[in-house]
């Protein structure tokens, strides 16, 4: 009788015990998540600024293509490429080469490292 009585006792104070690790654990993942949540939130202003600002080397070539009033099936045809290229090139799915960079800027009348840089500086903020 006095065997089973301390080991339900015992039982109740592991019962117990576990409880207590739960409910910390839940605690603790509460408080990892409101502060994820604040840094989350404080990073609103910076995260607004950088999708205004960024702009991708594709998309650089797309406005000054569009800007010299060409078509993507003009630029392929001058450079000796796909149209498909073109295009690939302007949603980002891949970079032209250098050669191909260099001729570019030359059709569209700007500096290679113009374009470069127009992508440059939206990298750095």
């Amino acid at each position: 009788m006095e065997s089973t009585r301390i080991l339900t006792i015992a039982a109740a104070i592991l019962y117990l015990m576990f409880c207590a690790a739960i409910v910390g654990a839940v605690v603790y993942l509460f408080f990892l998540s409101v502060k994820a949540l604040k840094k989350y939130i404080g990073s609103t202003e910076v995260r607004q600024e950088k999708k205004v600002i960024r702009k991708s080397l594709g998309e650089v070539l797309r406005e000054n293509r569009l800007r010299c009033k060409m078509t993507q099936e003009f630029v392929s045809e001058t450079l000796g490429v796909s149209r498909q290229a073109v295009s690939k090139w302007e949603n980002g799915t891949s970079d032209p080469s250098t050669s191909n960079l260099i001729a570019i800027a030359k059709l569209y009348g700007v500096s290679s490292e113009e374009l470069l840089r127009s992508t440059d500086e939206t990298a750095q903020v």
